[in-house]
This record gives C-alpha cells, structure tokens and sequence, in this order.
C-alpha cells in the first residue's frame, strides 16, 4: 500500500477551508501535510448566507465552540424557510426543520393527522412543527437545552451566516492545525503520463506537488473540467434560473430566525437577516428577465439601505459527469451546483468530504473506491435537486410566462413517481441518510396544495377520539412552551452577540 502523503486544496473561499479543516480534524500532520494553494486575484463569491442543520453539526464535529463561531461569523439562527406566492400570489407557506408531530403509539403522525383532516378536524400541519410555532412567534432558544420529552426538543436549526467570514474563520482553524497555505495563481497544470495530476506551477514559478488534488475552483473548475476534461451534465430543462444579482443592505427592524423566499415574476428573492446587515438577492432566468431588470427588481425588494453595490452571478445548475478522476475530487461549485433556494451548497462541500473520507484511497484510487464516491455523490445531487424542483412544479401559477412554463415543464422521472406515491396515500420514498425527511416534503407539499387522496388504514386502528385528544394536547403544549420563549433579538443579545 502506498498512502497519501499530502493532500493539495486548489481554491480557497468557504468550501476549500471547510474541506481544509475537515482534513485537519481528521488527520494528524504527521500522516497527511495538507496544502491550500489560493490567489488574492482571483475574488470568491461570498454570497452563500445560509445553511442547513447538518452545517451546525459540522462545526461541532470539529470541535469548534459554537458561541465563539456565531459570534465571530456574526451569525442568526435559521427555523426554516418562508415561501410566499410560490402556489397562488397571496398565499404563504413554511418549510420548517426538526420534525412534525410524535408518534402515537405505532402510528406514523402524518397519517394520524390525515385522519383527523377527513373527519373535518381544523388543525395546520405546522401546529405540530415546533420550529414553525417558533418562527411563527419570532422566538428562539436551542433544543438541546429543552427539558427531556418536550416538544420542543424536536426543533431543529441552521445558522444564516456571513461567507466571508466563515472562510476566515475556518482559514484560522485550519492554519492551527499545520494547514499550509499558500498565495499564488496556477499558470499550469501538470499531469503524469497516465493522466492524473502530478504537480501546479504557479505564477511565481513554484512548483507544488501532491498526490491527491481537490478541486475547489469554483465554476471554473480549474483541475476537474480544465485539466481533465470531466464534462458537465445541465439541469436547465429542470431548473430554468440560471442567474442571480445579489445585493447587502442595512438592518431594519429585528433579525427574524428564518429564510424569507418570495416567488416573483421571473424567479424569487431572499431576504437573510445577519447580525450586522442583511443579504438580499434575486434568482431568475434569463429567458424572462434581462440582469438590469433584475437589478431595478431586487432594489424595490429590499428594506435596508444598500450598502454594496449589486452583483450579478450566473450560474448553471446541474452536476459534474463525473466528481471524483483519477487523483482529483471536485467540491463545491466545481463539483456542480443546486440553485440556491434551500441553502444546500455548503452541504454538499461537507457530504463531498464525508463521502471522500469514507471511501479514502491510497495512492493507487482503487477505481472500486472512484465508483462508489461518483454514485453516491450523484445520488445526492439528484435528491436535492428534485426537491427543489417539487417547490416550482406543483405551482398553480400561471401569471408570468415563467411559472407558466415552470408549471408545466417535464420534470425527473424518479419525482414524478414520489409525487404519485404520494398523492395516493401520503407515502415517501427515500432513505435514512437523506438530507431532507419526511416533514420536509410533507410541508412543501402542503404548503403547495397537495394532500393525499386517503390515509393509511392501519391509523383505523387508533381510537378518533383518543386521537383527537392526542392532537390537542400536542399542539397546545407547542404553542404554550414557543409563547415563553425569548425572541431571537434577545436570545442573540444576551449569549451570542457579535464581536
């Protein structure tokens, strides 16, 4: 066996010093020397504010202390996310983490509320959602620090977050660790005779060597597409947004604990609170909206007084054809990327490395081990971008020549099957491991006007009168705990107020 003695991380910004500080954490200096090449020239895009809970795991994965981080990174706490106007113009609905309801006895929530809903029962689904109540009511505080078997400590939480200081804040970590890091531009890339990547030349005529490359070029794409010619696999036909102009602005107001994303006429905006400014941006397709227009659109959006000037990102959703050849991984927007609607770009960094770490080669890349990487990764991105397609194609929307289009456009054949599945008695199809669970896709598809025909008639089984009971004590106990809670402003003010 060969090992790998060092690792080289081309491109810096979020997602090469969260792969950078994964390998730090995970390997002693001594057994892998780590090396981020990264140019001053080249800018990041720094716009990527929000997150998924799975990116709060990962900083206590690491170790890192999470006051410290929030406050450093001048975080907020993330509920979920509210979509306006995405079903009908005037309609609202919410996405919430954590989970939806508890079981009764052996018997699924869901389909226990489904029941309830045929029998005329008047209860929202985002009753039982614990991070939906909160939102609701602007107030926050940690499930882990809820009194045992309360309803609460089923919520779960991300963190809206500053980009450009979390790739510093994660350079720091990283450098601690014995992480090289070094300035230069690649001019080169040199490959040995059997293809793989031997060795960068840089502007400064430096040479650095590796025996294993990670591609952290962003769009470009520098060492997976440039050098080795890994081609890319388009999902426009699927996800017609293909840019995106964002703009910061000055606070008004409180910071509200959650994602704000209204349709619009030729895609949607966000709105993303942070402790010192809030980010705000419009995605859109070029098809329908020239970047101008766009422009002109996102500044009559936003609240707060700009304070940078508005920058146009565009962008082609999809995949790579392949994420990991020969000696060189892609992660991050050179592996592919998922527009940005439910915030999943740095999860996909993090599940890059996770999936790397596991199937972690030595100098040979058994192609066994490349195989297996490229199917799970393509599994990933394949299931996060169907449920970002379920937010446009359930639509009744026909108002703009966009969501008229978005309504009735061919969708991936694997989410028409989920859809049917589901219409039919409110069943997913998914596994243990997928980023969203059940309460996920059962939220949007209510939020978007689509509820099972039946309910499982093994909930037959449970007494209605008991069940009722159940639902009432549920949702009174979530309501009741959320109402005491601190609101957001306050709970940041007093424990994670930023330095």
């Amino acid at each position: 066996m060969k090992p790998i003695k060092k690792i080289v991380i081309v491109g810096g910004g979020s997602s090469g010093w969260i792969a950078a500080s994964i390998l730090a954490h995970d390997f002693r200096p001594e057994v892998l020397e780590v090396e981020l090449v990264e140019s001053e020239e080249i800018g990041t895009i720094g716009v990527g504010e929000s997150t998924v809970p799975p990116f709060v795991g990962l900083i206590k994965k690491l170790g890192i202390d999470e006051q410290h981080f929030i406050q450093n990174v001048h975080a907020t706490f993330k509920l979920g996310i509210e979509l306006p106007d995405w079903h009908q113009v005037g309609e609202s609905y919410f996405h919430p983490f954590g989970w939806i309801g508890t079981r009764l006895g052996v018997h699924d929530f869901y389909q226990a509320w489904l029941k309830a809903k045929s029998k005329g029962h008047t209860s929202e689904l985002q009753s039982f959602a614990p991070c939906s109540v909160m939102a609701r009511e602007r107030r926050f505080f940690l499930p882990q620090d809820a009194p045992p078997r309360t309803p609460l400590g089923s919520a779960g939480y991300a963190l809206h977050i500053d980009a450009s200081l979390v790739a510093k804040y994660l350079r720091q970590y990283a450098e601690e660790r014995k992480v090289r890091r070094t300035e230069g531009l690649v001019t080169e890339v040199r490959q040995n005779e059997d293809g793989s990547i031997a060795s960068l030349l840089l502007k400064s005529g430096e040479e650095v060597h590796g025996d294993f490359f990670i591609d952290c070029t962003g769009f470009y794409a520098l060492l997976i597409e440039k050098s080795l010619g890994i081609g890319y696999e388009d999902w426009l036909n699927y996800l017609p947004c293909d840019r995106a102009v964002a703009v910061q602005t000055e606070n008004l107001g409180e910071a509200v604990p959650y994602t704000v994303a209204t349709a619009r006429e030729e895609g949607w905006s966000w709105r993303i609170p942070l402790q010192h400014r809030t980010g705000n941006g419009y995605v859109y397709s070029s098809e329908y909206c020239s970047d101008d227009e766009a422009t002109a659109k996102l500044l009559s959006y936003v609240d707060g007084k700009p304070i940078t000037e508005p920058m146009i990102i565009p962008f082609r959703t999809g995949m790579r054809e392949s994420f990991w050849h020969k000696n060189c991984i892609s992660i991050g927007l050179s592996s592919g990327f998922i527009e940005p609607l439910e915030a999943t770009a740095l999860h996909l960094v993090m599940r890059g490395m996770e999936f790397f770490l596991r199937f972690y080669p030595d100098q040979d890349c058994e192609q066994v081990l490349v195989d297996e990487y490229n199917r799970y990764m393509r599994s990933e991105y394949e299931l996060i971008r169907d449920f970002i397609v379920l937010h446009y194609c359930l639509t009744d929307r026909e108002d703009t020549p966009f969501w008229k289009h978005c309504k009735h456009m061919d969708i991936p054949p694997g989410l028409a099957e989920k859809i049917e599945l589901f219409e039919a008695q409110g069943i997913l199809r998914q596994g243990d491991d997928e980023l969203w669970q059940a309460s996920s896709w059962q939220s949007v598809f209510e939020g978007m006007g689509v509820r099972p025909k039946k309910y499982s008639a093994r909930i037959d089984n449970l007494d209605y009168p008991l069940l009722e009971e159940k639902l009432q004590e549920m949702e009174m106990a979530i309501s009741g705990m959320a109402r005491r809670l601190p609101t957001h402003d306050q709970f940041i003010r007093e424990r994670f107020s930023a330095k």
